[in-house]
């Protein structure tokens, strides 16, 4: 397995410097790159986003550890080649976000997908693939991934895509997100005429069963709002909100975010 040294990814990040802002006790300031980041969320200087990276091909690699490793937010404790060396990555340490490559030498990322829900299921995960297919955007979604990035189009943004899914949003290219409602668009008129088996007759009574306020978080988490963006906009507690999707992952019957927003779109519920 390669490890982050082999990427020189593990030279000590320089401290960042305090700003001179009268607010900041509210943001923390970052030179590479150079931005303004709420204390609040995750991927500070003392406590960056910590990212496991799959893919085997040896210059994708490397040109997003330089990518992670250049950015104060994000660090990038571990890389492996391979299924193989990703399933003992997995499973001997320690991250927050799963960078992982559909098409591996020896078997699919999706078999990472369904083990790291199993061995880490607080850490999130973004799929780096060679094209956009939606099938394959759908079958990740429902393994659990929370983002979808297409290789050679998304250079410079690969610590911004692990910042926004380590933060409760997702990541993936208004395209392809046009596309997939679209076809959810067309799922649901075909639904329409054809009677659902008994357990998704049984959720979607519960799907009736959402209250607005949960409707309202649930649009909210399909635009790619955060806990923290929905609890500011409808003036709750990022608790509340997590209360809240718990209660409509519990009614749909579902396990993640994307699966939620799947069955919504489908029911018509937006």
């Amino acid at each position: 397995m390669l490890n982050s040294n082999e990427a020189n990814a593990t030279q000590p990040l320089p401290a960042a410097e305090e700003s001179s802002h009268p607010s900041s006790g509210q943001f923390a300031m970052h030179q590479s790159p150079p931005s303004m980041w709420p204390d609040f969320m995750a991927g500070q200087v003392e406590k960056p986003v910590r990212v496991l990276l799959v893919d085997d091909d040896p210059h994708m690699r490397r040109v997003i550890a330089q990518e992670l490793m250049a950015d104060e937010r994000t660090l990038l404790v571990a890389q492996a080649a391979s299924l193989r060396e990703g399933r003992k990555a997995i499973k001997h340490h320690e991250f927050d976000v799963l960078l992982v490559d559909l098409n591996l030498g020896d078997g699919e990322g999706f078999e990472l997908l369904d083990y790291l829900k199993s061995v880490r299921p607080a850490a999130e995960a973004i799929v780096i693939s060679i094209m956009e297919n939606d099938d394959q955007v759908l079958h990740a979604f429902e393994l659990g991934a929370a983002g979808y990035l297409v290789k050679n189009s998304w250079f410079g943004n690969y610590p911004q895509a692990v910042l926004q899914v380590a933060n409760g949003g997702a990541s993936i290219t208004p395209n392809l997100a046009r596309r997939l409602l679209q076809r959810f668009d067309h799922g649901a008129s075909a639904s329409a005429a054809t009677p659902a088996p008994a357990a998704q007759q049984s959720a979607g009574h519960e799907a009736e069963r959402l209250s607005q306020r949960e409707k309202e978080v649930l649009r909210m988490v399909a635009s790619g709002y955060t806990s923290v963006e929905i609890g500011n906009q409808l003036q709750i507690s990022s608790l509340t909100v997590n209360t809240h999707i718990k209660n409509i992952y519990r009614k749909l019957q579902v396990r993640t975010r994307a699966q939620a927003v799947r069955f919504a779109s489908l029911r018509g519920l937006f």
